[in-house]
């Protein structure tokens, strides 16, 4: 089957073939005459120029022509038939192309597009295939193309170096994919994450928790933050190698980014705190007073002090309850405070955000009612309360919820209540008791109705944000809108802000934020708890890694 698919290469056109049968100098004719348009612009005897020259604006047809000319051109041509190869997987085919593409009789130039094109297969082939065989072979022709590339003259850019720093992991030389990385912020070329993890995985895989940490320097320098999977890199790494130190320290920054871990980072901290290393870390007397200052000072949740304690650990895994005592060990978790200056900068954020992708006057029209009207206690995302289990929106099912949160807040007032216009006017909303419920809210100042074209989500996000507010929805704020927010502050406030609901038979059943924070936590006697992202629903409990020191239990 191999040989197979090694045989097997993707067809020139006709039009190709009698392009490159041509000679040089008359390439440019054919190239014209096979083209339609240009082959009725020719015969036209109002003609006075070539058809593919003619660029003015008042047809539009020059533009059409000299995109159709490039699709059809040999480089486009090429363009194509490796855009495929990439869609495909196909090594094979791409490296019989570019083979081709080098033919003395007839070649064909080579730019940046093509040429990243195949180092991608190379290197997606070279760190992926199974056979050993097929693995230094890609990424041996990767090697040669990216030099043929230099040859060329043609400059590469992120994508090309990513790709020569992926050949170089495959071949288990991080110190080569870590110099492609220093070559292209030396040219000026800012490196991305992706960039950074050949080297990274590459040192880490080959157990060189030094050369790994160079790499995580180098990112920190350039601004690049790591994420969950290079920081359960590093943790094994240094856990493997017995630096524990380096693991405190990036248990801590894992705290920080990640704030709680995966199944498979969960794995990697708990051999952590079952090996001999581990046993073998910390101090048997500590300064309880300097514990407790950098608890404070951190704002609580962790002291930063070292390892405490002596001896091996006991380690298992655990819930909370609903006061956030551990079931297993009897800690209670602190709730760490979020700094309102964080608050306000995040709801200046979220306003030049809005007002770039909603209409400018809408979104500054709500903020001043808003101003007019609140503050709320609470905000309820009715689009999804209301939709909550149905195809159908329920006016009753928002109401229901209304009254709920309205009984909890401590003014008593009701809930804002955020809905586009369209719910609000046509529909469902006609029924004469929805009309009722939909005059109650507007009575009472707590309907906003957001206009056409708008998302309503923005509106509400900042209302709850801007109010320092819960937010009733079960929204996960997951998506690319939330994406944009790129901060750590969004997933800390969404934990002490958000109220998520189910629905019985006796009505709604809300789920209060939990009164201690979701984060990774180090007490003040030296015991650690990571949650983990397993049971993160109403229905199902959240999973914690529980561990102490046997000898201070």
């Amino acid at each position: 089957m191999r040989a197979a698919m090694a045989a097997a290469v993707l067809r020139p056109t006709a039009a190709t073939l009698r392009f490159l049968s041509t000679p040089p100098h008359q390439r440019r004719r054919v190239l014209v005459g096979h083209l339609p348009f240009a082959r009725r612009r020719r015969h036209s005897s109002t003609a006075t120029a070539p058809a593919l020259e003619d660029s003015s604006p008042r047809s539009g047809e020059g533009k059409a022509v000299r995109r159709r000319r490039a699709r059809e051109s040999p480089q486009g041509l090429l363009r194509h038939q490796l855009d495929m190869c990439s869609r495909n997987a196909d090594l094979t085919t791409a490296l019989r192309l570019y083979d081709d593409a080098l033919s003395p009789d007839n070649p064909i130039p080579l730019s940046l597009h093509h040429y990243n094109c195949l180092l991608y297969l190379c290197s997606n082939a070279a760190a992926t295939d199974s056979d050993s065989h097929i693995s230094a072979t890609a990424a041996q022709r990767g090697f040669d193309i990216f030099a043929r590339m230099e040859a060329d003259g043609v400059q590469p850019n992120e994508a090309t170096l990513t790709s020569v720093a992926r050949l170089a992991a495959a071949t288990r030389d991080p110190a080569m994919a870590f110099s492609v990385v220093r070559r292209m912020a030396a040219a000026g070329t800012p490196p991305r994450l992706r960039t950074y993890g050949p080297a990274l995985f590459a040192y880490c895989d080959a157990k060189d928790a030094d050369g790994a940490k160079q790499v995580e320097a180098h990112m920190d320098a350039s601004g690049v933050v790591p994420e969950e999977p290079e920081l359960a890199a590093l943790l094994r790494v240094n856990a493997d190698t017995g630096k524990a130190d380096e693991v405190y320290r990036l248990l801590h920054r894992t705290r920080v980014l990640v704030r709680q871990v995966c199944d498979t980072t969960a794995q990697v901290v708990e051999a952590w705190f079952r090996s001999d290393a581990a046993s073998q870390a910390g101090v048997d007397s500590w300064d309880p007073t300097k514990v407790k200052e950098g608890v404070v000072k951190g704002g609580g949740g962790w002291h930063g002090q070292g390892w405490l304690g002596k001896g091996a650990w006991s380690v298992g895994w655990t819930e909370m309850g609903k006061d956030g005592t551990c079931q297993r060990c009897g800690e209670r978790l602190v709730c760490i405070d979020i700094d309102p200056a964080e608050t306000d900068n995040f709801a200046n954020s979220l306003t030049e955000l809005a007002i770039k992708l909603e209409a400018r006057e809408d979104f500054l029209s709500f903020q001043s009612w808003l101003r007019r009207h609140g503050p709320f206690d609470a905000v309820i995302d009715a689009a999804n309360v209301g939709l909550y289990k149905s195809k159908d929106f329920c006016f009753s099912q928002v109401n229901s919820v209304v009254n709920a949160i309205q009984r909890v807040t401590k003014s008593k007032k009701l809930p804002l209540i955020v809905l586009h216009r369209s719910r609000v006017n046509v529909g469902p909303a006609k029924a004469p008791y929805n009309q009722k419920i939909l005059d109650s809210w507007r009575n009472a100042g707590a309907l906003y109705a957001t206009p056409p074209g708008s998302n309503d989500d923005w509106y509400w996000l900042y209302a709850a944000v801007s109010c320092r507010s819960l937010l009733v929805t079960n929204d996960e704020m997951r998506d690319h809108l939330f994406q944009l927010l790129g901060t750590s502050f969004f997933p800390r406030w969404k934990e002490k802000h958000q109220v998520r609901l189910t629905f019985s038979g006796h009505g709604p059943t809300l789920h209060l934020p939990p009164p201690y924070s979701i984060v990774i936590q180090e007490s003040e006697d030296g015991s650690w708890h990571v949650p983990t992202t397993t049971g993160d629903d109403i229905e199902k409990p959240r999973q914690w890694l529980c561990t102490t020191r046997k000898s201070l239990r």
